[in-house]
């Protein structure tokens, strides 16, 4: 697993430090990635000197001169070739293997972090996040480490081999190079930074608003709504278009100067050779400097279009590690934290919590006391914090005060995989993923056997349904478990986290979407199944079916009990 190097200090994230946050996790990847900027440079050299031997070889022969140039012309024309094939092998394999141990890193720090699983991101942002911004980020070496880096060993090459033919020639076409190689490649992506990152903000939102748009179809269609709709799909692509419009008339000033400073040194070179600037130089030493300057200028216009989408780069390398950004439960190193105890009484004492320094307190100041094998309902109107409370007994976000302890000790000393392994969840929006039953339940349990997925089954109440059905555990349920109803499909999520065989199972809104009757079903079958373990039940209200030790009611962040 790829690690996050050594966290920087709290503040607004800029693109240099994302960047270099990037950099850091490619490190695994350091040798092939280094091999891959030598070739290049072996490639380079061979390129350049191909240019130059070419030149040297067509002047001798319209002049008339002897220049012993074919065999060398054969081994420098194949080594190019060669060289250039194993560049472009080697180093596109290095940045795959780099841009796959980001994406791993991106799952592990999303599955870390605030956002791990509990809803509280867009699909479309995060979908945009881990397809388009990691892809942008091949860029980065491929687009600007590597010419960069080939630009700086062919600028001295260049201005030392024009200047031994004339000083004054070496300057004027070295002063060209870096105009064109540095210069116009910064000043463009200075100027283009706030276009580029807008392109990467309006392609994000664009998703956004077609993944609604897709999803939300027949709420669409069933209040007439199709026509605003796309008028928001439309409106976020021309605001895409405009951006990329604006950055297209500055890619077209930057290619226009990065070309007139070629033209102007290769311009410099044939008044050498006429004589008519500078020292004069021979005409067969001169168009060599000459195929090598029309060579180097060519090589260093890669970075002109690298400037263009160094601001786009950043904002992608931003929002990628941005991801890092949020509350993490790993206040505790590691290697300092301990397996989680077998006592399941907890206890959260004067817990403050935000999801942000800017937004108001969730929990100021919580008390609760749950003991060992008590069944508890925590109840609330929607946004008093059910949900976060869940998101803090799984170590999904920490407290900014207080203590929550689980047997006595501080969940911030327990090892995360250890205390999940202690608590069962089971969300209001659990997710069937597109894939068989057994799969779904698997999740739960990857090393359970047969007979305990039809234990479990058994215990939720379905098992007779998955029994009638065609491939039995192997049938495939769909995206979203589309090929169940309502009810099924939370059964089957039930089933999935008793398989856990936790001893303390946190129910959020579990019958959120179902009928009435349906609804009481479901919850008969929870206080049949869930006998002797510690439950606490997440809900807007009680239907009356619940069996209960205690009741509290959430609000203003704090917990107020009431006998069940």
């Amino acid at each position: 697993m790829t690690s996050l190097p050594n966290p920087r200090p709290t503040g607004e994230l800029t693109d240099w430090q994302a960047i270099r946050t990037v950099f850091a996790l490619w490190r695994k990847q350091g040798v092939r990635l280094a091999g891959g900027i030598v070739l290049a440079l072996l490639a380079l050299a061979f390129g350049l000197a191909l240019m130059q031997t070419s030149g040297l070889r067509l002047a001798g022969c319209v002049m008339g001169e002897i220049v012993i140039a074919t065999a060398a012309l054969r081994w420098i024309g194949a080594g190019r070739v060669i060289l250039r094939y194993a560049e472009r092998l080697f180093a596109h394999d290095a940045m795959f293997r780099a841009l796959a141990d980001l994406r791993v890193w991106f799952f592990h720090s999303l599955a870390q972090g605030a956002a791990a699983g509990l809803g509280f991101r867009r699909a479309g942002d995060m979908l945009s996040r881990l397809v388009s911004d990691i892809g942008t980020l091949d860029g980065l070496y491929l687009r600007i480490v590597v010419p960069l880096i080939c630009a700086c060993v062919t600028f001295p090459a260049l201005v030392i081999i024009a200047a031994h033919a004339s000083v004054l020639l070496g300057l004027v076409v070295g002063l060209l190079f870096a105009c064109s190689a540095f210069i116009v490649p910064w000043m463009i992506a200075r100027s283009s930074r706030a276009s580029t990152s807008q392109i990467v903000h309006h392609l994000a939102h664009l998703r956004i608003t077609v993944l609604d748009l897709v999803g939300g179809l027949r709420e669409i269609r069933a209040f007439g709504a199709e026509g605003r709709m796309l008028a928001r799909v439309q409106a976020a692509d021309a605001a895409l278009l405009q951006d990329q419009l604006r950055l297209a008339r500055r890619a077209a000033l930057a290619n226009a100067m990065a070309f007139l400073s070629g033209q102007i040194a290769v311009f410099a070179v044939l008044l050498s050779i006429g004589g008519l600037f500078a020292e004069h130089i021979p005409a067969l030493e001169g168009v060599g400097i000459l195929f090598l300057t029309v060579a180097a200028f060519e090589s260093a216009a890669a970075l002109t279009r690298a400037g263009l989408q160094a601001g786009a780069m950043g904002a992608a390398a931003r929002r990628v590690v941005e991801v890092a950004e949020q509350p993490s439960a790993a206040t505790i190193p590691v290697a300092e934290q301990t397996d989680a105890p077998l006592d399941t009484h907890i206890h959260i004492e004067g817990v403050k919590f935000r999801w942000a320094a800017n937004r108001p307190w969730v929990f100021d100041g919580l008390t609760l006391d749950i003991p060992a094998g008590a069944r508890v309902a925590i109840l609330g109107p929607s946004g008093v914090g059910k949900s976060s409370l869940a998101a803090l007994l799984l170590k999904a976000a920490t407290p900014e005060a207080g203590t929550i302890t689980l047997g006595g000790e501080d969940i911030s000393h327990i090892k995360a995989d250890s205390l999940r392994q202690r608590i069962a969840w089971l969300s209001q929006a659990t997710h069937l993923f597109d894939d068989t039953i057994r799969a779904n339940l698997l999740l739960g349990r990857p090393e359970a056997t047969e007979e305990d997925l039809w234990r479990a089954l058994e215990e939720a109440a379905i098992a007779d349904v998955v029994r009638n059905l065609p491939e039995g555990l192997d049938t495939w349920l769909g995206e979203g478990g589309i090929k169940l109803s309502g009810g099924q499909g939370r059964r089957i999520a039930l089933a999935r986290t008793l398989l856990t065989q936790a001893p303390i199972m946190i129910l959020d809104e579990p019958a959120t979407g179902l009928d009435a009757q349906t609804e009481q079903d479901f919850l008969r079958t929870l206080n049949t199944v869930t006998e002797g373990r510690t439950v606490i039940l997440i809900a807007h209200r009680l239907t009356g079916v619940e069996k209960l030790d205690r009741i509290w009611r959430l609000s203003a962040g704090v917990a107020k009990a009431a006998v069940a």
